[in-house]
């Protein structure tokens, strides 16, 4: 079947970013992924996504639908004919949307689990929790936007975060079939981030010391978009080698 462009509003997309080693991020990947490096770190994180008017491209935006999403992301690489692509495997996704789960790995990519979503948002400050249904997740970021990113960041600049993240455009998302992973391409002409002071983090799936052993894993920025018109787009499915390690 073939899937529609979807349409909508990132209404807020928190970026919560983590510099990971990158032989530890290795051991989650299924091939023919590999970690992008930052200076001497892979990074990963969490997408916090407050979505609203989306529907097939089209369609009035008042008949769209608002959900709350989580994408657990992992900077990756790989080769295709040839070249070298660059964008993110994402092991997990969780979402308020019931519809998302029915759908998800089915007409929309990407298998999507129910969670319970908390947002708190003012001008400057934002602050985002999740707990899934199944117990597997839960996250905790607050935060105010600020002017820089923390100095030990391994971006050395905005400006360098903003580029890396905006060519993460496109994901592979485990799906139904433990070696088959569903494309989705974000599209946007109004692409603006900015900082956030973060002031209280928490994931379950960073703090795993099964998966992170201690020194392999740190928080390292935050970034904060809000009222970006958008569109998603499904790209073909990856055949991958061996299935990811993470839930």
């Amino acid at each position: 079947m073939q899937v529609p462009v979807m349409a909508g509003i990132i209404a807020r997309r928190l970026l919560v970013n983590y510099r990971v080693a990158p032989d530890v991020l290795a051991q989650l990947l299924p091939a023919p992924f590999r970690p992008q490096v930052v200076g001497a770190w892979g990074v990963a994180g969490i997408c916090l996504i407050g979505l609203r008017a989306v529907r097939p491209r089209g369609i009035p935006a008042a008949l769209g639908l608002a959900s709350e999403n989580a994408a657990h992301r992992i900077a990756v690489e790989w080769k295709e004919s040839g070249a070298t692509v660059r964008g993110v495997y994402i092991p997990r996704r969780d979402t308020s949307s019931r519809l998302n789960v029915l759908l998800g790995g089915r007409l929309f990519p990407g298998l999507h689990h129910r969670a319970r979503f908390s947002v708190r948002e003012a001008a400057e400050q934002v602050a985002v929790s999740l707990v899934s249904h199944d117990g597997c997740t839960r996250v905790g970021v607050e935060g105010c936007v600020s002017e820089s990113l923390p100095t030990d960041s391994v971006f050395d600049s905005l400006a360098a975060a903003s580029a890396f993240f905006e060519r993460g455009a496109l994901g592979y998302s485990a799906g139904r079939s433990p070696t088959v992973h569903d494309g989705l391409e974000l599209r946007t002409d109004a692409w603006r981030v900015v900082p956030l002071t973060v002031t209280r983090v928490s994931s379950s799936f960073f703090e795993d010391q099964r998966a992170f052993p201690a020194g392999s894993v740190a928080f390292d920025s935050a970034l904060l978009m809000r009222d970006v018109p958008h569109e998603w787009h499904a790209r073909g499915p990856m055949l991958t080698h061996t299935a990811a390690h993470a839930s």
